[in-house]
Protein backbone atom coordinates (compact mmCIF):
# COMPACT_ATOMS: atom_id res chain seq x y z
CA UNK A 1 0.00 0.00 0.00
CA UNK A 2 2.60 2.69 1.16
CA UNK A 3 4.26 2.40 -2.71
CA UNK A 4 0.82 2.61 -3.76
CA UNK A 5 0.61 6.15 -1.69
CA UNK A 6 3.71 6.79 -3.41
CA UNK A 7 2.78 6.53 -6.74
CA UNK A 8 -0.20 8.58 -5.97
CA UNK A 9 1.01 11.38 -4.60
CA UNK A 10 3.64 11.67 -7.24
CA UNK A 11 0.47 11.87 -10.16
CA UNK A 12 -1.10 14.77 -7.66
CA UNK A 13 2.87 16.40 -7.78
CA UNK A 14 2.90 16.26 -11.40
CA UNK A 15 -0.78 17.62 -11.78
CA UNK A 16 0.31 20.88 -9.30
CA UNK A 17 2.85 21.52 -11.91
CA UNK A 18 0.86 21.55 -15.24
CA UNK A 19 -2.16 22.99 -13.50
CA UNK A 20 0.27 25.75 -12.55
CA UNK A 21 1.68 26.67 -15.55
CA UNK A 22 -1.48 26.15 -17.92
CA UNK A 23 -4.49 27.08 -15.47
CA UNK A 24 -2.86 29.20 -12.87
CA UNK A 25 -0.64 30.55 -14.61
CA UNK A 26 2.42 30.59 -12.38
CA UNK A 27 6.15 30.70 -13.59
CA UNK A 28 7.44 27.14 -14.29
CA UNK A 29 9.91 27.69 -11.77
CA UNK A 30 7.40 28.70 -8.69
CA UNK A 31 5.01 25.46 -10.00
CA UNK A 32 7.87 23.04 -9.99
CA UNK A 33 8.59 24.53 -6.39
CA UNK A 34 5.57 24.27 -4.77
CA UNK A 35 4.80 20.12 -6.09
CA UNK A 36 8.46 19.58 -4.97
CA UNK A 37 7.49 20.64 -1.15
CA UNK A 38 4.15 18.82 -1.37
CA UNK A 39 5.59 16.13 -2.90
CA UNK A 40 8.40 16.02 -0.28
CA UNK A 41 5.98 16.52 3.11
CA UNK A 42 3.15 14.48 2.28
CA UNK A 43 5.88 11.56 1.12
CA UNK A 44 6.90 11.72 4.94
CA UNK A 45 10.48 13.53 4.39
CA UNK A 46 11.39 14.95 7.63
CA UNK A 47 11.40 19.13 7.51
CA UNK A 48 15.00 19.42 7.68
CA UNK A 49 16.10 17.07 5.26
CA UNK A 50 13.74 19.23 2.55
CA UNK A 51 15.49 21.75 1.60
CA UNK A 52 18.70 20.31 1.66
CA UNK A 53 17.61 17.38 -0.81
CA UNK A 54 16.24 20.93 -2.87
CA UNK A 55 19.49 22.68 -3.10
CA UNK A 56 21.23 18.61 -3.91
CA UNK A 57 19.18 18.22 -6.88
CA UNK A 58 19.17 21.85 -7.65
CA UNK A 59 23.08 21.79 -7.60
CA UNK A 60 22.84 17.99 -9.23
CA UNK A 61 21.78 19.33 -12.15
CA UNK A 62 22.85 22.65 -12.96
CA UNK A 63 26.32 21.84 -12.27
CA UNK A 64 26.61 19.70 -15.27
CA UNK A 65 24.09 21.79 -17.35
CA UNK A 66 25.09 25.60 -16.37
CA UNK A 67 27.93 25.81 -18.08
CA UNK A 68 27.13 24.10 -20.59
CA UNK A 69 24.38 26.15 -21.57
CA UNK A 70 25.64 29.25 -21.28
CA UNK A 71 29.01 28.65 -23.56
CA UNK A 72 26.94 27.16 -26.19
CA UNK A 73 24.28 30.29 -26.44
CA UNK A 74 27.62 32.38 -26.18
CA UNK A 75 28.32 30.31 -29.23
CA UNK A 76 25.23 30.07 -30.87
CA UNK A 77 25.04 34.32 -30.23
CA UNK A 78 28.28 34.64 -32.42
CA UNK A 79 26.91 32.10 -34.92
CA UNK A 80 24.08 34.39 -35.52
CA UNK A 81 24.66 38.04 -35.40
CA UNK A 82 28.16 36.84 -37.77
CA UNK A 83 26.07 35.32 -39.93
CA UNK A 84 27.58 31.99 -39.92
CA UNK A 85 24.28 30.32 -39.22
CA UNK A 86 22.59 31.98 -42.13
CA UNK A 87 25.74 30.64 -44.33
CA UNK A 88 24.94 26.85 -43.31
CA UNK A 89 21.82 27.78 -43.47
CA UNK A 90 21.75 28.63 -47.19
CA UNK A 91 24.43 25.74 -47.65
CA UNK A 92 21.78 23.47 -46.86
CA UNK A 93 18.95 24.83 -49.00
CA UNK A 94 20.84 24.99 -52.03
CA UNK A 95 22.45 21.21 -51.55
CA UNK A 96 19.14 19.85 -50.31
CA UNK A 97 16.00 21.96 -51.24
CA UNK A 98 13.45 22.71 -48.75
CA UNK A 99 11.30 20.11 -49.08
CA UNK A 100 14.12 17.76 -47.95
CA UNK A 101 15.40 19.56 -45.22
CA UNK A 102 13.82 17.78 -42.35
CA UNK A 103 15.73 14.70 -43.72
CA UNK A 104 19.30 16.95 -43.90
CA UNK A 105 18.00 18.16 -40.15
CA UNK A 106 17.73 14.47 -38.78
CA UNK A 107 20.92 13.34 -39.86
CA UNK A 108 22.49 16.57 -38.46
CA UNK A 109 21.03 15.68 -35.39
CA UNK A 110 21.60 11.70 -35.42
CA UNK A 111 25.61 12.46 -36.78
CA UNK A 112 26.23 14.99 -34.35
CA UNK A 113 24.49 13.32 -31.50
CA UNK A 114 26.50 10.14 -31.73
CA UNK A 115 29.58 11.38 -29.93
CA UNK A 116 28.09 14.47 -27.78
CA UNK A 117 25.65 14.95 -24.73
CA UNK A 118 21.73 16.01 -25.74
CA UNK A 119 22.03 19.20 -24.25
CA UNK A 120 25.47 19.88 -26.43
CA UNK A 121 23.97 19.23 -29.44
CA UNK A 122 20.92 21.24 -28.83
CA UNK A 123 23.33 24.35 -28.09
CA UNK A 124 25.21 23.31 -31.21
CA UNK A 125 22.26 22.74 -33.78
CA UNK A 126 19.27 24.98 -32.60
CA UNK A 127 20.84 28.03 -34.04
CA UNK A 128 21.10 26.42 -37.30
CA UNK A 129 17.82 25.35 -36.91
CA UNK A 130 16.47 28.85 -36.47
CA UNK A 131 18.57 30.59 -39.01
CA UNK A 132 17.14 28.14 -41.78
CA UNK A 133 13.50 28.52 -40.44
CA UNK A 134 13.58 32.62 -40.93
CA UNK A 135 15.47 31.65 -44.83
CA UNK A 136 12.73 29.16 -45.87
CA UNK A 137 9.58 30.90 -43.73
CA UNK A 138 8.13 27.51 -42.34
CA UNK A 139 7.37 26.12 -39.34
CA UNK A 140 10.00 25.66 -36.70
CA UNK A 141 8.78 21.97 -35.79
CA UNK A 142 9.38 21.14 -39.33
CA UNK A 143 12.94 21.58 -38.53
CA UNK A 144 13.55 21.79 -35.30
CA UNK A 145 11.67 18.21 -33.92
CA UNK A 146 13.80 16.29 -36.72
CA UNK A 147 17.45 17.54 -35.30
CA UNK A 148 15.82 16.70 -31.51
CA UNK A 149 15.10 13.18 -32.52
CA UNK A 150 18.37 12.25 -34.03
CA UNK A 151 20.10 13.74 -31.17
CA UNK A 152 17.65 12.16 -28.56
CA UNK A 153 17.94 8.88 -30.16
CA UNK A 154 21.72 8.62 -30.27
CA UNK A 155 21.52 9.97 -26.45
CA UNK A 156 19.36 7.29 -25.17
CA UNK A 157 20.62 3.97 -26.83
CA UNK A 158 23.97 4.64 -28.54
CA UNK A 159 27.04 3.81 -26.63
CA UNK A 160 29.80 5.53 -26.36
CA UNK A 161 26.43 7.76 -24.18
CA UNK A 162 26.87 7.53 -20.27
CA UNK A 163 23.72 5.81 -19.33
CA UNK A 164 24.21 2.96 -22.51
CA UNK A 165 27.50 1.89 -21.18
CA UNK A 166 26.56 1.88 -18.06
CA UNK A 167 23.96 -0.89 -18.93
CA UNK A 168 26.79 -2.61 -20.89
CA UNK A 169 28.67 -3.14 -17.98
CA UNK A 170 25.66 -3.76 -15.98
CA UNK A 171 24.66 -7.12 -18.28
CA UNK A 172 27.93 -7.77 -19.24
CA UNK A 173 26.56 -7.03 -23.21
CA UNK A 174 29.00 -7.28 -25.79
CA UNK A 175 29.96 -3.23 -26.61
CA UNK A 176 29.91 -3.92 -30.66
CA UNK A 177 27.00 -5.67 -30.79
CA UNK A 178 25.33 -3.33 -28.68
CA UNK A 179 26.38 -0.31 -30.83
CA UNK A 180 25.33 -1.99 -34.29
CA UNK A 181 22.13 -2.92 -32.83
CA UNK A 182 21.48 0.46 -31.96
CA UNK A 183 22.73 2.30 -35.08
CA UNK A 184 20.04 -0.59 -36.99
CA UNK A 185 17.35 0.14 -34.73
CA UNK A 186 17.96 4.41 -34.16
CA UNK A 187 17.46 4.97 -38.07
CA UNK A 188 13.75 3.99 -38.20
CA UNK A 189 13.28 5.05 -35.26
CA UNK A 190 14.32 8.42 -35.33
CA UNK A 191 13.04 8.65 -39.25
CA UNK A 192 9.20 8.08 -37.80
CA UNK A 193 9.60 10.56 -34.67
CA UNK A 194 11.87 13.08 -36.64
CA UNK A 195 10.77 13.60 -40.08
CA UNK A 196 7.95 12.07 -40.72
CA UNK A 197 5.95 13.25 -37.02
CA UNK A 198 7.36 16.58 -37.74
CA UNK A 199 5.56 16.75 -41.00
CA UNK A 200 2.31 15.93 -39.43
CA UNK A 201 2.52 17.68 -36.33
CA UNK A 202 4.16 20.84 -37.93
CA UNK A 203 0.45 21.34 -40.10
CA UNK A 204 -1.49 21.24 -36.87
CA UNK A 205 0.52 23.29 -34.16
CA UNK A 206 2.21 26.49 -35.28
CA UNK A 207 3.75 28.01 -32.53
CA UNK A 208 3.05 31.57 -31.50
CA UNK A 209 6.22 32.63 -29.57
CA UNK A 210 9.44 33.61 -30.93
CA UNK A 211 12.03 32.03 -29.26
CA UNK A 212 13.92 34.19 -27.13
CA UNK A 213 17.01 32.46 -26.61
CA UNK A 214 18.66 32.37 -29.83
CA UNK A 215 16.78 34.85 -31.98
CA UNK A 216 19.18 34.98 -35.44
CA UNK A 217 20.27 38.94 -35.80
CA UNK A 218 22.36 38.64 -38.34
CA UNK A 219 24.60 41.56 -39.46
CA UNK A 220 23.60 43.52 -42.79
CA UNK A 221 26.61 43.31 -44.49
CA UNK A 222 26.96 40.89 -46.83
CA UNK A 223 30.54 41.90 -47.55
CA UNK A 224 31.68 40.72 -43.82
CA UNK A 225 29.69 37.39 -44.33
CA UNK A 226 32.10 33.92 -42.80
CA UNK A 227 32.36 31.47 -45.75
CA UNK A 228 30.36 28.91 -45.50
CA UNK A 229 33.71 26.20 -44.92
CA UNK A 230 34.86 28.62 -41.31
CA UNK A 231 30.83 28.63 -40.40
CA UNK A 232 31.17 24.79 -40.21
CA UNK A 233 34.84 24.40 -38.76
CA UNK A 234 32.80 26.79 -36.09
CA UNK A 235 29.86 24.47 -35.36
CA UNK A 236 31.97 20.94 -35.81
CA UNK A 237 34.87 22.41 -33.72
CA UNK A 238 33.59 21.42 -29.95
CA UNK A 239 32.35 18.01 -31.65
CA UNK A 240 36.31 17.49 -32.77
CA UNK A 241 37.64 18.26 -29.86
CA UNK A 242 34.63 15.45 -28.03
CA UNK A 243 35.99 13.13 -30.21
CA UNK A 244 39.62 13.25 -29.40
CA UNK A 245 38.98 11.77 -26.50
CA UNK A 246 37.75 8.68 -28.33
CA UNK A 247 40.83 8.68 -30.69
CA UNK A 248 42.92 8.52 -27.79
CA UNK A 249 41.54 5.67 -25.98
CA UNK A 250 41.12 3.82 -29.41
CA UNK A 251 45.10 4.26 -29.71
CA UNK A 252 46.11 3.41 -25.95
CA UNK A 253 48.09 6.93 -25.50
CA UNK A 254 50.52 7.60 -22.61
CA UNK A 255 48.57 8.37 -19.90
CA UNK A 256 49.56 12.00 -19.23
CA UNK A 257 48.34 12.84 -23.04
CA UNK A 258 45.30 10.88 -22.72
CA UNK A 259 44.52 12.97 -19.38
CA UNK A 260 44.94 16.21 -21.34
CA UNK A 261 42.73 15.29 -24.43
CA UNK A 262 40.32 13.69 -21.75
CA UNK A 263 40.62 17.36 -20.25
CA UNK A 264 40.03 19.39 -23.66
CA UNK A 265 37.74 16.97 -24.88
CA UNK A 266 34.89 17.42 -21.60
CA UNK A 267 32.07 19.15 -23.07
CA UNK A 268 32.32 22.10 -20.93
CA UNK A 269 36.29 22.81 -22.08
CA UNK A 270 35.61 22.15 -25.70
CA UNK A 271 32.46 24.65 -25.21
CA UNK A 272 34.82 26.95 -23.99
CA UNK A 273 37.86 26.88 -26.49
CA UNK A 274 34.95 27.10 -29.59
CA UNK A 275 33.57 29.99 -27.52
CA UNK A 276 37.30 32.24 -28.16
CA UNK A 277 37.97 30.75 -31.86
CA UNK A 278 34.24 31.81 -32.86
CA UNK A 279 35.49 35.42 -31.14
CA UNK A 280 38.47 35.63 -33.80
CA UNK A 281 36.63 34.11 -36.73
CA UNK A 282 33.35 34.98 -36.57
CA UNK A 283 34.44 38.59 -34.20
CA UNK A 284 37.58 40.21 -34.58
CA UNK A 285 38.00 39.18 -38.30
CA UNK A 286 35.07 40.53 -39.10
CA UNK A 287 35.63 43.97 -37.84
CA UNK A 288 33.84 43.71 -34.48
CA UNK A 289 36.24 45.67 -31.87
CA UNK A 290 35.90 43.93 -28.40
CA UNK A 291 33.21 46.04 -26.84
CA UNK A 292 30.84 44.83 -29.29
CA UNK A 293 31.65 41.09 -28.59
CA UNK A 294 31.04 41.75 -25.22
CA UNK A 295 28.14 43.59 -25.71
CA UNK A 296 26.91 40.22 -28.09
CA UNK A 297 28.35 38.14 -24.87
CA UNK A 298 25.83 40.05 -22.60
CA UNK A 299 22.83 40.01 -24.35
CA UNK A 300 23.12 36.35 -24.95
CA UNK A 301 23.67 35.14 -21.08
CA UNK A 302 19.82 37.43 -20.22
CA UNK A 303 17.73 34.75 -21.28
CA UNK A 304 19.24 32.02 -19.85
CA UNK A 305 17.97 33.43 -16.22
CA UNK A 306 14.57 31.54 -16.45
CA UNK A 307 15.72 28.56 -17.87
CA UNK A 308 18.41 27.87 -15.43
CA UNK A 309 15.75 28.80 -12.67
CA UNK A 310 13.16 26.07 -14.01
CA UNK A 311 15.49 23.55 -15.15
CA UNK A 312 17.20 24.15 -11.41
CA UNK A 313 13.39 23.40 -9.78
CA UNK A 314 13.60 19.99 -11.91
CA UNK A 315 16.66 18.87 -10.59
CA UNK A 316 14.86 19.65 -7.33
CA UNK A 317 11.62 17.91 -8.16
CA UNK A 318 13.79 15.08 -9.87
CA UNK A 319 15.92 14.66 -6.31
CA UNK A 320 12.96 14.64 -3.94
CA UNK A 321 11.28 11.69 -5.89
CA UNK A 322 14.22 9.81 -5.49
CA UNK A 323 15.02 11.01 -1.93
CA UNK A 324 11.49 9.83 -0.73
CA UNK A 325 11.67 6.40 -2.73
CA UNK A 326 9.31 6.50 -5.61
CA UNK A 327 11.68 5.33 -7.83
CA UNK A 328 12.34 2.26 -5.28
CA UNK A 329 8.55 2.01 -5.29
CA UNK A 330 7.62 1.41 -9.00
CA UNK A 331 10.95 -0.92 -9.03
CA UNK A 332 8.85 -3.37 -6.41
CA UNK A 333 5.18 -2.38 -8.35
CA UNK A 334 6.67 -3.98 -11.81
CA UNK A 335 8.75 -6.81 -9.96
CA UNK A 336 5.46 -8.02 -9.02
CA UNK A 337 4.91 -8.78 -12.89
CA UNK A 338 5.52 -12.02 -13.95
CA UNK A 339 7.34 -10.34 -17.48
CA UNK A 340 9.92 -11.51 -19.84
CA UNK A 341 13.46 -9.65 -19.56
CA UNK A 342 12.99 -7.61 -22.28
CA UNK A 343 9.66 -6.22 -21.39
CA UNK A 344 10.33 -6.00 -17.69
CA UNK A 345 13.39 -3.64 -18.54
CA UNK A 346 11.51 -1.41 -21.32
CA UNK A 347 8.71 -1.06 -18.39
CA UNK A 348 10.56 -0.58 -15.56
CA UNK A 349 12.78 1.87 -17.29
CA UNK A 350 9.79 3.52 -18.19
CA UNK A 351 8.57 4.21 -15.12
CA UNK A 352 11.79 5.20 -13.83
CA UNK A 353 11.69 7.57 -16.02
CA UNK A 354 8.10 8.88 -15.66
CA UNK A 355 9.46 9.75 -11.83
CA UNK A 356 12.47 11.03 -11.99
CA UNK A 357 12.84 12.89 -15.40
CA UNK A 358 16.17 11.33 -16.12
CA UNK A 359 16.83 8.91 -19.14
CA UNK A 360 20.68 7.96 -17.29
CA UNK A 361 19.12 7.32 -14.10
CA UNK A 362 16.26 5.75 -15.42
CA UNK A 363 18.60 3.66 -17.95
CA UNK A 364 21.24 2.76 -14.82
CA UNK A 365 18.30 1.96 -12.20
CA UNK A 366 16.47 -0.36 -14.32
CA UNK A 367 19.80 -2.19 -15.28
CA UNK A 368 20.66 -2.75 -11.42
CA UNK A 369 17.37 -4.23 -10.93
CA UNK A 370 16.91 -6.54 -14.25
CA UNK A 371 20.16 -7.67 -14.28
CA UNK A 372 19.89 -10.10 -11.05
CA UNK A 373 16.54 -11.75 -12.74
CA UNK A 374 18.64 -12.39 -15.58
CA UNK A 375 21.61 -13.90 -14.07
CA UNK A 376 19.04 -16.71 -13.33
CA UNK A 377 17.74 -16.88 -17.10
CA UNK A 378 19.35 -18.83 -20.24
CA UNK A 379 19.08 -17.39 -23.82
CA UNK A 380 18.50 -14.30 -22.55
CA UNK A 381 19.97 -11.60 -25.58
CA UNK A 382 21.84 -8.94 -23.14
CA UNK A 383 22.90 -6.79 -26.41
CA UNK A 384 18.98 -6.17 -27.06
CA UNK A 385 18.31 -5.77 -23.40
CA UNK A 386 20.46 -3.23 -22.89
CA UNK A 387 18.82 -1.38 -26.18
CA UNK A 388 15.19 -2.40 -24.98
CA UNK A 389 16.10 -0.44 -21.22
CA UNK A 390 17.46 2.33 -23.14
CA UNK A 391 13.92 2.81 -24.82
CA UNK A 392 12.02 2.53 -21.69
CA UNK A 393 13.95 5.34 -20.77
CA UNK A 394 13.46 7.87 -23.40
CA UNK A 395 9.22 7.54 -23.19
CA UNK A 396 7.04 10.48 -21.57
CA UNK A 397 9.44 13.38 -21.38
CA UNK A 398 6.98 15.32 -19.17
CA UNK A 399 7.94 18.20 -16.49
CA UNK A 400 10.68 16.87 -14.16
CA UNK A 401 12.74 16.46 -17.30
CA UNK A 402 15.45 19.06 -17.52
CA UNK A 403 15.01 18.06 -21.50
CA UNK A 404 11.63 19.08 -21.29
CA UNK A 405 12.35 22.73 -19.97
CA UNK A 406 15.42 22.84 -22.55
CA UNK A 407 13.05 22.58 -25.95
CA UNK A 408 10.07 24.68 -24.65
CA UNK A 409 12.28 27.12 -23.69
CA UNK A 410 15.00 27.26 -26.76
CA UNK A 411 11.90 26.78 -29.18
CA UNK A 412 9.60 28.88 -28.09
CA UNK A 413 6.75 26.51 -27.20
CA UNK A 414 3.98 26.66 -24.59
CA UNK A 415 3.79 23.68 -21.44
CA UNK A 416 1.00 22.55 -23.46
CA UNK A 417 2.90 22.51 -27.36
CA UNK A 418 5.66 20.70 -25.68
CA UNK A 419 3.87 18.04 -24.12
CA UNK A 420 1.80 17.96 -27.88
CA UNK A 421 5.74 18.13 -29.96
CA UNK A 422 8.46 16.46 -27.62
CA UNK A 423 6.66 14.33 -25.24
CA UNK A 424 5.12 12.26 -27.99
CA UNK A 425 8.20 12.70 -30.06
CA UNK A 426 10.42 10.96 -26.77
CA UNK A 427 8.03 8.44 -26.67
CA UNK A 428 7.54 7.62 -30.64
CA UNK A 429 11.07 7.08 -30.23
CA UNK A 430 10.82 4.84 -27.44
CA UNK A 431 7.94 2.13 -28.75
CA UNK A 432 9.58 2.06 -31.77
CA UNK A 433 13.04 0.94 -30.91
CA UNK A 434 10.87 -1.36 -28.74
CA UNK A 435 8.79 -2.93 -30.66
CA UNK A 436 11.94 -3.73 -33.04
CA UNK A 437 13.86 -5.15 -30.12
CA UNK A 438 10.89 -7.71 -29.56
CA UNK A 439 10.56 -8.80 -33.38
CA UNK A 440 14.60 -9.30 -33.61
CA UNK A 441 14.31 -10.90 -30.09
CA UNK A 442 12.17 -13.65 -31.96
CA UNK A 443 14.72 -14.29 -34.99
CA UNK A 444 17.83 -13.94 -32.90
Amino acid sequence: MHDIYLFSITIVAIAIVILGVSWWKWHAYLSLSVATLFLAIFAGMPFGKITTAFETGVGGVLGHLVGILALGTILGKMMSTSGAGMQIANFFVERFGAKRLPWAMFFSGLIIGIPVFFEVGLVILLPIVLSIQKTVKKNILLLGLPVLAGLSIAHGIIPPHPGAMTAIGIYNANVSEVLLYSLCFALPAGIVAGPLFAKFISKRITPKNEPDLMRPDVIKDNEKLPSAGVSFFIVFLPIILMLLTMIAALFKLPSGLTSIIDFIGSPLIALLISVFVAYILLGFRLGLNAEIIRGLTDDSMKPLASIILIIGAGGAFKQILIDTGVATAIANLSGQMNLSPIVMSFLVAGLIRVATGSATVALTTAAGIVAPIVEQMTGVNTALLVIATGAGSLMLSHVNDAGFWLVKEYMGLTVKETFKTWTVLETLLSFSVFFMVLIVDIFV
